[in-house]
């Protein structure tokens, strides 16, 4: 061999160890063989398909199908209307009737109990189809794109994540960035405080941006252009999946206060006549066909000429404010829209905007409520305070939500709500769809029947991608959606998705073939977590509809077609059976997964502890507990010492701006305590808080002490206090208050009111 081969060889061994392709060890042999040809090169960056789109899906929450102006709706939704000028408005598509499941069915392609993913986390069970426990057999449209060459990056609410995952010491498999997305920047739970969130940024706790006109949904807007743009300037050839899941309108209904000024005086006339304006703009739009029926209130639900004058005046404040958080949120949707414009993206971008996870809400209850989290859970909010706070609704002091009839009146023209998955009202949310470069004849209606599992394939089909039989080794359930390319430029295609079954907390039906059986079951969805009814399932009673002829569902055909029941109600069995539906329960309050708690009577934490759950932390509710808490103070030391929940109710220990130790409990808008020591002394102190509850039973009142080293300092007693917690997104911190605040910290603090200058020894809480 001549020198300069032997050169050549040697170099390319040198390079070849560099990659790892071999080791410089094994010389002899590669030398015998320097003349074969060369393996194929390793492929260091994954490729999409040429030509692939962007994709954006946005995703909105707790909305009614006729709430949006562009579906006949009282808030004015221009980036919405601007999409379906320039895309497509459908107006048969489908959610779960909750939040959860659809999240989980809208990433997957699956249906929800299919992928562990049934029911809305706060409420799981341990039957695999409830457990909140996704499975990777299913696994998330964010995971096969960027395993197919995509950025991948998701803002905003996840609420899929099992409770007992949801903190510091993981696992974080079933995080965001353990399901697909390379980015995370959001909230974790069903809801947050708007204006001081409960935010991560990939699996890291952290506080929002300084700044004294923060909103959330701004804020997730603004992260969502920075990382386009970022991601198009080092890879301006790599396509993005963006996920974009706001805050609003789900409750609290917080907004600037602008937004809300715009429709101040709008709904004097209520809610029944409102529903009649939005289903006649609904006609004139074309959203809904002509020989369309408005269907009527439910019972339980009140008229509104049978309010009070002050009842009417509270309730029409509260829709002003919740109609301007839809407004509101509309309004960052369109910067969204226009950075894609303005980036030469647009054109090329598959732009999906779901309007609702669900229906809009009744959980606000049957009068409205100010600080809907005690009402959820039946602690009374007094008349004369709510109308006291009025001023307060859709502000950063009230965790306010709307009357239940107005969720159904914008839920026009269909009869239910939220969480009721046998009817429309619960399933039937509007969606805007634009691809200017495939959509060739913008601005029609699409009605062909449609569900959140049909995103994922649609997606899949877009991109040029076949879904994937195996993803990180495990073998994949197939997809239950239908792509709805099909429809983009065809209006009467034949719908594709022709089978479909809904189920929530026993509310259940089935579609086919243009038919739809529909079960209601007990709860009702106003009085949300604390319907004690029972009910066997098989006295519930079936009703039959026609919707090739019945868009609203509004003529029971039943006893006219029992045959037809009979055959649809089998039909639902199968489905149920085939994706781990069975058997059907009750809405569980306790059972057996994993709970990082129980048993556990007493626990010790430590400065830097942040982000823990409520459900994490020991159980205090319905029983006697103390706080202990050894602290190092100096001359200068402020903040935070243990905190748990925030605006809506929960506790903090801390030192005022006077070094005045101070324990600050609120029970909802029922009553807040305040109970404060003297200034401490430099160098070692303990502090202690003790509630002795008062008897047996849930929800009871008790004594509240505050002890400084040995010797109570004040007390105050409470009516009530929670009976399961104080939040669902709020949590336990040491050190530092995330979120927003659970105290009355001094006007000008520092974000989270972080302790200062000393030092916390331990925290801890005992159980009595």
């Amino acid at each position: 061999m001549s020198i300069g081969k032997i050169r050549n060889t040697v170099g390319r061994l040198a390079l070849a160890a560099s990659l790892g392709a071999i080791t410089l060890g094994t010389a002899s042999p590669a030398l015998a063989q320097a003349d074969t040809p060369a393996a194929p090169p390793v492929q260091y960056q994954r490729q999409a398909p040429a030509g692939a789109p962007n994709v954006v899906l946005i995703l909105l929450d707790d909305v009614g199908f006729g709430a949006s102006a562009t579906f006949g709706g009282p808030a004015a939704t221009p980036a919405l209307d601007r999409l379906a000028k320039e895309g497509l408005r459908y107006n048969r598509f489908h959610t779960t009737a909750i939040c959860s499941p659809t999240r989980a069915s809208l990433l997957s392609g699956r249906n929800p109990h299919a992928t562990g993913i049934g029911a809305v986390m706060n409420v799981a069970d341990e039957r695999p189809g409830y457990s909140g426990f996704h499975a990777k057999d299913t696994a998330t449209i964010a995971e096969i794109l960027r395993q197919n060459g995509y950025s991948t990056a998701m803002f905003g609410k996840w609420h899929q994540t099992p409770d007992w995952e949801v903190s510091q010491s993981g696992p974080f498999d079933r995080w965001p960035t353990g399901e697909g997305f390379e980015k995370f920047y959001g909230f974790q739970g069903g809801e947050t405080d708007q204006f001081e969130p409960t935010l991560y940024d990939g699996t890291t706790p952290i506080m929002r941006p300084a700044g004294d006109n923060y909103h959330l949904t701004d804020d997730l807007v603004d992260q969502s252009i920075k990382w386009m743009h970022a991601q198009k300037s080092v890879t301006p050839d790599k396509p993005f999946f963006l996920y974009l899941a706001t805050g609003g309108i789900h409750a609290p209904i917080q907004v600037p206060k602008e937004y809300v000024d715009r429709y101040h005086g709008k709904f004097n006339q209520g809610w029944d006549k409102l529903r009649e304006e939005i289903f006649a703009r609904q006609k004139r739009l074309g959203v809904i066909p002509a020989d369309a029926k408005l269907t009527p209130r439910p019972d339980g639900l009140p008229a509104w000429d049978s309010l009070t004058p002050q009842q009417k005046t509270f309730a029409s404040r509260q829709m002003e404010a919740y109609v301007a958080f839809l407004a509101h949120t509309d309004d960052q949707m369109n910067r969204l829209v226009q950075s894609l414009k303005d980036s030469g993206q647009f054109n090329n971008t598959l732009f999906v905007y779901i309007v609702g996870d669900n229906g809009a809400s009744a959980e606000g209850g049957l009068q409205g409520s100010l600080n809907y989290m005690g009402q959820l859970q039946g602690v009374p909010e007094p008349e004369e305070g709510k109308f006291a706070g009025i001023d307060r609704i859709g502000t950063a002091d009230a965790y306010a939500h709307v009357n239940s009839a107005w969720a159904w009146a914008t839920n026009a023209p269909f009869q239910w709500t939220k969480t009721v998955a046998s009817h429309l009202g619960g399933t039937r949310n509007a969606m805007v769809l634009t691809w200017p470069d495939k959509i060739k004849t913008p601005g029609g209606v699409r009605s062909q029947f449609g569900h959140v599992n049909d995103i994922t394939p649609t997606i899949l089909e877009a991109v040029g991608i076949e879904a994937p039989k195996v993803v990180n080794g495990i073998a994949q359930k197939p997809m239950n959606g239908t792509s709805l390319v099909y429809s983009f430029n065809d209006a009467k295609a034949p719908e594709r998705h022709t089978t479909q079954y809904f189920e929530v907390f026993g509310h259940r039906a089935i579609y086919h073939d243009g038919w739809m059986a529909s079960a209601f079951h007990s709860r009702l969805p106003w009085t949300a977590g604390f319907d004690t009814v029972k009910k066997p399932f098989e006295e519930d009673t079936w009703e039959l509809y026609d919707l090739r002829k019945d868009f609203s569902q509004s003529v029971n055909l039943a006893a006219k077609y029992p045959e037809k029941v009979d055959e649809l109600k089998a039909l639902f069995m199968k489905e149920a059976a085939a994706n781990q539906v069975l058997p059907l329960k009750e809405q569980q309050f306790i059972n057996n997964l994993p709970d990082l708690a129980k048993g556990v009577t007493r626990a010790t934490y430590h400065e830097g502890t942040v982000s823990v759950p409520e459900k994490a932390v020991p159980h205090m509710n319905n029983r006697s507990w103390s706080l202990l808490s050894d602290v190092t103070t100096s001359d200068n030391t402020r903040g935070v010492i243990a905190t748990i929940g925030g605006t809506a109710g929960g506790w903090s220990l801390y030192l005022d701006a006077e070094r005045r130790p101070t324990f600050t409990y609120r029970v909802f808008d029922l009553k807040t305590v305040d109970l404060k020591g003297a200034p401490l002394a430099p160098g070692a102190n303990k502090l202690r808080v003790d509630f002795d509850y008062d008897g047996k039973g849930y929800g009871k009142g008790g004594k509240l002490t505050l002890s400084v080293n040995g010797q109570p300092v004040a007390s105050d007693t409470v009516p009530a206090s929670p009976l399961a917690y104080f939040s669902i997104n709020e949590t336990f911190d040491v050190g530092l208050d995330t979120g927003s605040a659970g105290g009355k910290y001094p006007a000008g603090a520092p974000l989270g009111y972080p302790y200062a200058d000393g030092k916390i020894d331990q925290v801890t809480i005992e159980l009595r």
